[in-house]
């Protein structure tokens, strides 16, 4: 039966009110490698960084009796067992939706609400390959995996004078399982069309929505990643919503359904033009997963301090 990972373990196990010196070493017990970072902020205080992570309980009390007041260095990935997705700014939350309502970011273990109102999200790590560390800019959301690290509670930082805490929002009530980085990151950040579609001007087959889904009616593979870049391309050449999703159903398949291709299409739309399809038009889009605890529930932006002890 699969079980929490040490970290999610450690962390339910800290009160709201833990020192940091007792987190960090509750973190080194539980088998997650952890190191100091600068008090109320988040550069590291080792000469290697996130490289002098250790489990070691005499080292890592060591240095919280040099640093009392430093925060919490975790690096993430393999070294740990968790990888972080982390969401921040207006743009985050509505590319975090998206995302989950194409199934790609289901089965986080811990949220986390950063001092700066954001919200890292956190996974078991994959054990079948490496999953390096990325960022989705225009999307607000950061992947932090193998060759990256995260400041984890109760760590705090100095905002405007007050000082706030990395505060555990929720955990799952079940042990969560790996996230596929590499298509969280194609979906918020769509790669080049493939060779086999010519470049923008030079065939009117790029535009015809017929035939991109005849192409991608061909596919066996990333058809949904596949689906949201044609659907982004024909709604920055001026396909009207309606022919687009009209012409990329005809690709359903058994195992690529209706629904699924219609939530696709809406949100290609949504990319491009900053905002949903109009009602009339998204009929057949509506049908999609419940919210996501307080992903949906928290406004985005800035969150005061005192809504965050």
């Amino acid at each position: 039966m699969a079980a929490r990972t040490g970290f999610t373990t450690a962390l339910a196990g800290l009160g709201e009110d833990a020192p940091v010196p007792v987190a960090a070493r509750l973190f080194a017990q539980a088998g997650v490698p952890v190191f100091p970072c600068a008090p109320g902020g988040k550069n590291p205080l080792t000469e290697h960084g996130f490289h002098d992570a250790t489990t070691s309980l005499g080292q890592v009390e060591a240095w919280w009796r040099r640093f009392p007041a430093a925060n919490i260095g975790m690096p993430t990935g393999a070294a740990s067992g968790v990888v972080v997705v982390d969401v921040h700014g207006v743009n985050g939350y509505d590319a975090y939706r998206q995302a989950r309502r194409a199934g790609l970011v289901n089965g986080w273990e811990a949220l986390v609400r950063s001092p700066t109102g954001g919200r890292h999200v956190y996974y078991p790590a994959s054990l079948a390959s490496e999953q390096p560390s990325w960022q989705a800019g225009r999307a607000g959301i950061d992947f932090r995996g193998d060759r990256g690290y995260i400041i984890v509670p109760p760590s705090r930082r100095i905002i405007d004078g007050e000082t706030v805490l990395y505060h555990l929002a929720s955990l799952s009530p079940t042990p969560g399982r790996a996230l596929d980085a590499s298509a969280l990151r194609t979906f918020l950040d769509p790669p080049r069309p493939p060779r086999s579609l010519p470049e923008r001007g030079h065939s009117p087959g790029r535009t015809d929505p017929l035939k991109l889904a005849q192409w991608l009616g061909s596919e066996r593979t990333d058809r949904n990643h596949k689906l949201f870049w044609a659907s982004c391309v024909l709604a920055e050449e001026g396909v009207p919503y309606r022919d687009a999703l009209d012409a990329m159903l005809t690709a359903s398949q058994p195992d690529f359904g209706q629904r699924e291709i219609a939530r696709t299409v809406a949100s290609g739309y949504k990319r491009i033009h900053g905002d949903a399809p109009h009602p009339r038009e998204a009929d057949t889009a509506r049908a999609g997963p419940g919210p996501v605890h307080d992903l949906d529930a928290i406004p985005e932006g800035r969150v005061p301090s005192r809504g965050l002890r």
